[in-house]
């Protein structure tokens, strides 16, 4: 007989441990041991490792362990998050088998040996009869992917994979920002606010200094277009080159603006006049708000890049169709109807950017990339090792969301214009119009036509993180895979690609998203975009949600009256008619407070608490991957301290390796 000493570590976060019996079977090429009681009596499965020896005939080399959780004297169920298990063999062979899942219930659950391992490397070993399976099958109905809404439903096979134990702690500080505002009876006020100074009262004591930097410059042309570079929504404008057929705007309207020296066909020329294009909004439908209709409009608005570096609108026509009826505002207008087309746009950006750029890119996308990472890819398998610490909670956050902000009667219902039934219908155009050039962040700004942008800090820190994650899967890609045929037989992998496809993308070839992956590139690429969608991408479309739609006007989730059909000027009271109520703009901003990144249970990009790989060569690339995070750290905190405002949105320590917010 051999003795193997086995160690087991159990999670250190509340509620990790368990009282239930823990048992191990080994098995290995030889034959697999008898089934061995783990833990003594009380808690051994409290936060931390135990360990034990187990004697076995000779069983070679050991391929994978059961662990069997089954009932102890008369204590109920209870459930375990483990972390991992560690064999030594008799002759100081050491196995890791990495697990970092919640086990549910009384149930075997099989894992196998933590190298990594495609799929064209054979099947996996038999698991024991009825025991759970290291790849657990998920049902796509019960999990929205697209534009569907889901009843709140998610079958994972294991409910482990979720946090499911607590409530999250955004809706822990939801509650307490919902009763503060109600406590200064805002929340329960369904009137117009009596002077824009009021606003900032919402919250006394969550304001920054980007939230008060907001609150003074909102008028300003110049922050105005600033926010189409680096605000919540830096992907939308694209480089004008021919002025649009239903966009007529002349050389006479934009002169002043322009300048004498020059003109607007000249600066087409030099592809420095920008457009910011809404038409995704026409036909979407709106909802009443405290009994009275909201308005939706498709804007067309038009921008210019001084030599400053500047970016300004020169004209803003607040439909898809000129006319009479449908003026383009200039600047030269009075002061609040130039305020009011404005804002008229800040409420389209807040539209296209919380159904489009935010839900549909950051939160609905990561969970079908989690959806069909779970249903295809073992846990041994290179990819899922890769990309499970970028779809921590993402699949839980979305389903607390569905619960709250977009069920009938939640959030949208009370305080958004499109209501539930406008944002499925937004999400499905958002759909339709998505594509794999506009994922991948280094094609998207070539076909946006904005390489060449002053001061477009998004693009700027976008890019070098893009390259960072690029260089990153390179060579945790080269490590497993060495040639094209290699990536062209893991049929693992192969039905992952194909499922994200159909499912997420519908099965649309216009989308461009690949249905196969034949080259070492091409999984490279798409990896890439996988682990920049979930981590970068939603921090720049999350992280400054308050602190730009802090002072409402800057971004109004409805518009309470029609989109004014001429030039004639308005008052400051007709503004404040005219935007989110009391009540409105304070469920809001109680909800964009607790959608920042928190420092509470953060795992920063780049940072792999759970070691999933145990070979030393992916370990040694997630050094070289910190060490590059750490450099262009350096690099933003040196660039934002010659800047009045500094870009932070892409800043590595404030990047969350995961949609968990």
């Amino acid at each position: 007989m051999a003795t193997y000493k086995v160690q087991v570590s159990t999670g250190k976060g509340l509620l990790t441990g368990t009282f239930d019996s823990i048992s191990i079977t080994l098995v290995g090429t030889y034959g697999e041991s008898p089934k061995q009681l783990l833990n003594r009596i009380g808690t051994d499965f409290s936060q931390g490792s135990v360990s034990s020896n187990l004697s076995a005939s000779e069983l070679g080399e050991i391929l994978l362990i059961r662990l069997h959780k089954e009932p102890y004297s008369f204590f109920p169920e209870s459930s375990w998050f483990c972390n991992y298990v560690q064999v030594t063999s008799p002759q100081g062979d050491l196995y890791r088998f990495p697990c970092y899942l919640w086990l549910e219930g009384y149930a075997t659950t099989s894992l196998r040996e933590g190298r990594g391992k495609r799929g064209q490397e054979g099947p996996p070993p038999p698991a024991a009869e009825g025991s759970q399976s290291v790849s657990w099958p998920v049902a796509w109905d019960s999990v929205a992917a697209g534009p569907e809404f889901s009843d709140g439903r998610v079958c994972l096979g294991t409910d482990g994979w979720m946090d499911s134990l607590l409530p999250h702690p955004v809706f822990l500080s939801l509650s307490l920002r919902m009763f503060e505002t109600k406590m200064k009876g805002f929340l329960n006020r369904p009137y117009s606010w009596e002077k824009l100074e009021d606003i900032r009262k919402v919250f006394w004591f969550y304001h920054t200094p980007v939230s008060e930097y907001v609150a003074q410059h909102w008028k300003e042309d110049a922050f105005f277009g600033y926010q189409y570079l680096n605000g919540v929504n830096p992907v939308w404008i694209r480089k004008c080159t021919k002025i649009p057929f239903n966009f007529p705007v002349t050389q006479d309207m934009v002169a002043g603006s322009l300048g004498e020296f020059t003109s607007l066909q000249e600066e087409l020329m030099k592809g420095t006049i920008f457009l910011a294009d809404y038409k995704i909004l026409e036909d979407i439908p709106a909802i009443e708000i405290n009994g009275y209709p909201q308005y939706i409009t498709a804007q067309l608005c038009l921008l210019h890049q001084k030599p400053s570096g500047e970016l300004i609108p020169l004209a803003i026509q607040l439909s898809q169709t000129p006319g009479y009826e449908s003026p383009i505002f200039l600047p030269s207008d009075s002061e609040w109807i130039w305020t009011l087309a404005k804002t008229w746009v800040r409420n389209a950006e807040f539209h296209v950017h919380e159904v489009t750029s935010h839900l549909l890119r950051g939160h609905q996308l990561a969970e079908v990339f989690a959806v069909a990472t779970l249903r295809h890819l073992p846990m041994c398998h290179p990819l899922y090792k890769l990309l499970i610490p970028h779809l921590r909670y993402s699949v839980h956050i979305n389903v607390l969301a569905r619960t709250f902000l977009v069920s009938q009667g939640g959030v949208f219902d009370k305080a958004i214009a499109t209501g539930r039934g406008g944002l499925a219908v937004l999400l499905k155009k958002g759909l339709e119009n998505l594509t794999y050039t506009t994922l991948c962040l280094p094609d998207d700004i070539q076909a946006r036509g904005v390489d060449s942008v002053l001061n477009y800090y998004y693009r700027d820190d976008g890019l070098k993180l893009w390259e960072a994650v690029h260089s990153f899967v390179s060579g945790i890609v080269g490590f497993y895979y060495k040639t094209n045929l290699a990536v062209q037989r893991d049929y693992e992998l192969q039905a992952w690609v194909c499922d994200i496809y159909t499912k997420g993308f519908l099965g649309r070839r216009s989308s461009g998203i690949p249905s196969t992956l034949r080259t070492l590139e091409d999984l490279i690429k798409f990896v890439t975009m996988v682990i920049f969608t979930c981590s970068a991408h939603h921090a720049a479309v999350n992280s400054g949600q308050f602190e730009l739609g802090a002072f409402m006007p800057n971004s109004p989730s409805s518009m309470r009256k029609p989109p004014p059909h001429t030039k004639a000027p308005v008052t400051l009271e007709e503004f404040l008619d005219t935007i989110p109520e009391m009540n409105t703009t304070s469920l809001v901003l109680s909800i964009l407070w607790v959608l920042r990144n928190e420092d509470f249970d953060m795992r920063p990009l780049g940072s792999y608490p759970d070691e999933h790989f145990v070979e030393d060569e992916p370990k040694w690339l997630i050094t070289a991957f910190q060490e590059r995070l750490a450099e262009i750290t350096k690099e933003i905190e040196e660039r934002n301290k010659t800047l009045t405002l500094g870009y932070t949105y892409l800043y590595p320590p404030g990047i969350e390796n995961s949609t968990a917010i």
